[in-house]
């Protein structure tokens, strides 16, 4: 009987350092990329991004023609991203950076790298903090990564109103900002709260150029108005008046509660305390209180 042999193994470290060497270098490279808005060169091997890529397989299945072929364009892909990217497929490993680490996965998301995908979201566990979490909330929310969206929803929940603070927070869209404040767990007040959003639908607002209220109508049910003493109401119902953000009939259903004390008066949970909801004196009339 034929001896089946045996495989042995060399070492890694000059192995991967090798390869290494070869991203985006131009010697023997047969394909080139321009790469994000500033259209940088980047060179790479055909043979190589193929077998460890199925996008890449797909992208460069044809076979060049004579001459010099035509750079590849992928401009929603940042430089940086791109050749963490390539890193990663030449070397099986990756150097991660918190600043640049959700354009990463972004990109694993985007070409099928499951490998590559779940490195970067064990090292956004390890970094997340308050400037990064709604950045990584809107990631989670567009491609469907639901325990990284559980996390950053834990997270703004103890870190609230410094979460409400950040330019992340103000760049969410509807989808992503409406788990937010459907949580009863935010250390925040209401009055806070609705601050937040009429910031956060002014910045829409002017980035989409609509109206502020439309920008705010998929999320401005979710504020719980009951919540607010009367003087608190009047002063929104004023506000609103003059910048309209909140419908009217929500505001009365508002009004209803105080003028009934009960908390059943308002619909679901409208009239529900939060972890950071501060005490008012109508409180004691409401039903639903936070646990």
């Amino acid at each position: 009987m034929e001896n089946p042999g045996l495989t042995v193994h060399g070492q890694a470290a000059p192995f991967s350092t090798a390869l290494r060497s070869l991203v985006n270098n131009s010697r023997y490279s047969d394909v080139c990329f321009v790469v994000g808005q500033e259209r940088q060169e980047v060179f790479a091997h055909r043979c190589l991004l193929a077998c460890r890529c199925n996008f890449f397989q797909r992208l460069l299945g044809a076979e060049p023609g004579p001459g010099v072929p035509s750079p590849v364009v992928l401009s929603t892909v940042p430089a940086e991203a791109f050749l963490a990217v390539l890193e990663f497929l030449y070397t099986n490993s990756v150097k991660l950076h918190r600043y640049s680490v959700l354009e990463v996965l972004t990109a694993a998301v985007e070409y099928g790298l499951e490998e590559l995908r779940e490195l970067c979201l064990e090292f956004v566990g390890k970094v997340l903090d308050v400037e990064l979490v709604c950045e990584a909330l809107q990631v989670a929310v567009t491609f469907g990564l639901g325990p990284l969206q559980e996390r950053c929803i834990a997270f703004i929940e103890v870190h609230s109103q410094e979460a409400l603070r950040t330019r992340g927070f103000l760049e969410l869209s509807a989808t992503a900002l409406l788990p937010v404040l459907r949580s009863d767990k935010l250390c925040v007040d209401e009055a806070e709260l609705v601050k937040a959003v009429r910031s956060w639908a002014r910045v829409g607002a002017a980035v989409l150029e609509r109206p502020v209220a439309e920008v705010a109508a998929p999320v401005v049910r979710e504020l719980r108005l009951a919540l607010l003493a009367p003087a608190e109401l009047s002063a929104l119902e004023e506000q609103n008046r003059r910048e309209p953000l909140i419908p009217v009939e929500q505001i009365v259903e508002a009004w209803k509660c105080h003028a009934l004390r009960r908390g059943d008066a308002v619909r679901g949970a409208a009239c529900r305390r939060r972890k950071g909801t501060l005490s008012r004196d109508h409180h004691r009339f409401l039903d639903l209180r936070f646990k």
